[in-house]
């Protein structure tokens, strides 16, 4: 099968299925019929609202935890799918997103009033770039590295990418 072509009815339900599925899906957000990786990373941004209220050491366990789980889910869906990295599989546009997003619960980076929504959609914004753009060694690794680790490992590198880009600007803006 494709990685281009939309999911079967059946390896929809087969997806949705399992834990594994459930999971590299981003909770159905990759089942969107168009702009999957876009889906996933508004998707992300609801437990991101959440996410960002835990102290930074925990956060940072959260998305190593996330990434290690990414890793096996979206290598037990590509399996499962036939495909190595199908559009569908979303997790590690939660990943990279969440790690994009980093220099927002940096106080240091923040302006005195604090958070503020257009962070948010810079942040989103870079992310989404870095991903589609996919500047080496992203489309690099997303070439070389297969299975679950592939699937993961270049939306990583364009969450840190985003993340030095939002730090910066945050950095020079504020």
């Amino acid at each position: 099968m494709s990685a281009k072509k939309n999911l079967s009815a059946d390896q929809r339900r087969a997806l949705l299925a399992t834990p594994a599925g459930w999971l590299a899906c981003g909770f159905g957000s990759g089942l969107a019929p168009v702009a999957q990786g876009t889906f996933g990373s508004l998707a992300a941004l609801l437990p991101w609202l959440l996410l960002r209220e835990l102290p930074l050491p925990i956060y940072l366990v959260v998305l190593l935890a996330g990434f290690a789980v990414g890793v096996w889910a979206c290598n037990v869906a590509s399996r499962a799918l036939g495909v190595d990295d199908h559009r569908s599989l979303v997790w590690d546009e939660f990943i990279g997103q969440w790690i994009a997003l980093l220099p927002l619960l940096v106080s240091a980076l923040l302006p005195a009033s604090g958070f503020a929504w257009w962070m948010l959609l810079a942040g989103f914004v870079l992310f989404r770039l870095f991903d589609v753009w996919k500047p080496w060694p992203i489309r690099w690794l997303d070439r070389r590295v297969k299975g679950g680790m592939g699937v993961m490992i270049d939306d990583v590198v364009a969450g840190v990418f985003a993340a030095i880009v939002l730090a910066l600007g945050l950095r020079t803006l504020l």
